[in-house]
């Protein structure tokens, strides 16, 4: 392959989690994402109506698209011609077949990039999980494809500048009020979330401590261009376990029925777990939180996702040279918020570990010691 400016890569993929693109999509896809988790079908049934109500459709094969032309935008104007590929873990276009599509077009070094910031067995290694399975059928073809991806990138300043702009922008839907701010991200089991990051961790693990870090952040730059204290909280949605099983709290309907009763009348709710509007965005803050913010009269004002804010894409694009300059053995600091971490390029083995099959392989993971 021709140099690419992107040395040693010769192609970059944007690896996603997919969502269905119409009606009959939608049972499938709930159960390829649920597959062998023993999920009962009438939760399955409940979910899919979310779905439905919005024609089926999820948003974020389409951000997706979004996302890739900025990115292609971002490459090109820097003067990077390496191409771009796409690859979903649970629909088309699905991340087995790009793979074997990038082996069929010749390329044989190819940078991951995921449409997930922080480190946990959902957000982190089970994308992993996925790379390597595709990345073995490649293999098992006769090509021999070596995959890697940038760090986990929550912590740069791309992204949280792009989500504190967001809530800036809400905010200025309430000038006469200091609301509360509620940041909030997708809730997980707590033996998931414990286990979450490399050791040693914290008690509450690095998903917990990294969105706490993201949103103290976003807090800090506000009062520092405004001068306004704000209260916030991080809080949670879209559990999906059984009552006996513990999940993360609190659950964002929860903690507004909270602040409704200590008088607060207004709240920001700024989705910083989600890089783009999913249906856990839509339909779980967009629909049921501002119903339930509109049963206890609290005015809510929803900021935007990253999506394709230029602080977001320009900081992907910084990820990847990043990462280039990495495998160059060239100097590379990584770009990170004030006492932020830079997260990791390559993951041990015990970090965020499956506890449902822990010895299943994940690709971009660090050789073993010794």
């Amino acid at each position: 392959m021709p140099p690419s400016g992107l040395e040693p890569y010769d192609a970059v993929l944007l690896v996603s989690f997919g969502g269905p693109e119409g009606p009959d999509e939608v049972m499938p896809f709930l159960r390829q994402v649920t597959g062998g988790r023993g999920i009962p079908e009438e939760r399955l049934q409940e979910v899919a109506g979310h779905y439905l109500a919005f024609g089926g459709r999820s948003p974020i094969n389409d951000q997706c698209r979004e996302l890739l032309a900025a990115l292609r935008a971002e490459l090109d104007a820097r003067g990077l011609d390496t191409p771009l590929y796409w690859g979903n873990r649970n629909t088309a276009p699905w991340l087995g077949d790009t793979m074997a599509q990038l082996a069929a077009d010749g390329h044989r070094r190819v940078l991951a990039v995921t449409t997930s910031a922080y480190p946990s067995y959902s957000s982190c290694r089970q994308y992993r999980e996925n790379l390597w399975d595709a990345w073995d059928a490649v293999r098992a073809a006769g090509t021999e494809l070596q995959v890697d991806r940038v760090r986990h990138y929550a912590q740069h300043p791309g992204f949280v500048d792009a989500n504190t702009d967001a809530v800036r922008d809400a905010l200025a839907k309430l000038p006469d009020e200091v609301p509360h701010l509620l940041f909030v991200t997708h809730s997980l089991p707590t033996a998931m979330a414990a286990t979450a990051g490399p050791p040693p961790r914290s008690d509450n693990g690095s998903y917990v401590d990294w969105h706490q870090s993201v949103a103290e952040e976003i807090v800090w730059q506000l009062r520092r261009s405004t001068g306004v204290e704000h209260p916030f909280d991080l809080v949670y949605c879209s559990r999906s376990g059984p009552p006996s099983q513990p999940w993360l709290e609190p659950d964002i309907n929860d903690r507004l029925a909270e602040l409704a009763a200590q008088g607060v009348r207004s709240v920001v709710v700024s989705p910083i777990g989600f890089v783009s509007d999913h249906m856990e965005v839509v339909f779980d803050l967009d629909t049921e939180a501002r119903e339930t913010a509109d049963e206890l009269g609290l005015r809510m004002e929803r900021a935007a996702t990253a999506g394709v804010h230029p602080a977001f894409v320009s900081g992907l694009v910084e990820l990847v040279l990043e990462r280039a300059a990495v495998e160059r053995s060239e100097p590379a600091a990584p770009s990170v918020i004030d006492g932020g971490s830079p997260g990791l390029l390559r993951c041990p083995a015990d970090c965020c570990p499956n506890l449902r099959e822990p010895a299943r392989p994940a690709l971009c993971q660090a050789p073993a010691a010794g």
